[in-house]
């Protein structure tokens, strides 16, 4: 039970610390264009990056149970001392630094601080290559710069989702018509790197096509057949329905929202997926 706990708040705290590093990437990307739902958007900023905050700190505490293998360990000094000095404590104190930085720059009025915290954003997706299987791997210093283009790039594509649900819904057609092109016309060029990336450090970190039928392969698998479908949903979003959002059809607005739900959800089971395979499981 305390690995169930420790890898779902791990999932958690993934997911939201993305979404926290998203959030000031898309309003400083979009911001100009906001009209009706700028305010909606901007008061969920500081909000998102405290909540993210939190459940990285709870992560940071129950993870001792892991190591300890019961719950006695939260209250383990030692293990907590141990962890802190090893290199998921200083990929997790990386991460509260970028989130915090986040939450107080986001607390300012206007561009400067959007632009400040998009330096807590790299942090955010700076922190995770710091630990796990890329930090100690031989090649980090080929993996560690792939691992920071695949999650900035995710935490670009889940930290819009919502906003853009917003936008649609709030906006007139016009502005809920420019904003959606402008995110897929940025998105074109940022998420087939999540691919790349994703796929470059599989072929560094596995030790051949044997490991596929390992549960990491598996799972890995797994990963690439949810991001086919969001791609297939992207594509739906792009295609099909921003023209209808544009014009301000509400059918289209509803499935576009609608699709938009859907896409949030399966890149947060990607996540879990991702928890699961990092923290049970090895490439070797």
């Amino acid at each position: 039970m305390a690995d169930e706990v420790a890898i779902g708040l791990r999932a958690l705290a993934a997911a939201a610390s993305l979404i926290g590093a998203g959030l000031p990437i898309f309003v400083l990307l979009h911001g100009p264009l906001l009209d009706r739902s700028s305010r909606r958007i901007r008061s969920a900023l500081v909000p998102a990056a405290v909540v993210a905050l939190t459940l990285t700190l709870l992560h940071a505490l129950i993870e001792p149970v892991r190591l300890a293998g019961t719950w006695s360990g939260a209250f383990d000094v030692s293990l907590h001392a141990l962890l802190l000095q090893s290199d998921f404590g200083t990929a997790i104190v990386i991460r509260l630094f970028g989130l915090a930085l986040i939450a107080v720059c986001l607390r300012k009025s206007g561009r400067g601080g959007e632009r400040f915290a998009i330096a807590g954003a790299v942090l955010v997706a700076a922190s995770f290559a710091l630990m796990g299987h890329t930090a100690s791997d031989p090649q980090r210093w080929l993996l560690a710069p792939l691992l920071f283009v695949h999650l900035i790039a995710i935490a670009f594509w889940f930290g819009s989702l919502w906003p853009l649900a917003v936008a649609a819904r709030f906006e007139s057609a016009a502005v809920a018509g420019a904003i959606v092109a402008r995110f897929s016309r940025t998105a074109l060029g940022v998420v087939p790197l999540i691919l790349l990336a994703g796929l470059a450090m599989s072929v560094l970190l596995l030790p051949g096509l044997s490991s596929l039928r390992t549960p990491y392969g598996v799972l890995l698998i797994t990963k690439l057949v949810g991001f086919a479908m969001l791609m297939a949903l992207a594509a739906l979003n792009k295609w099909r329905l921003a023209s209808g959002v544009s014009l301000g059809d509400q059918s289209s607005v509803t499935a576009f929202r609608w699709s938009i739900l859907v896409e949030w959800l399966m890149i947060f089971v990607v996540i879990i997926v991702t928890a699961v395979m990092t923290g049970l499981y090895s490439p070797e």
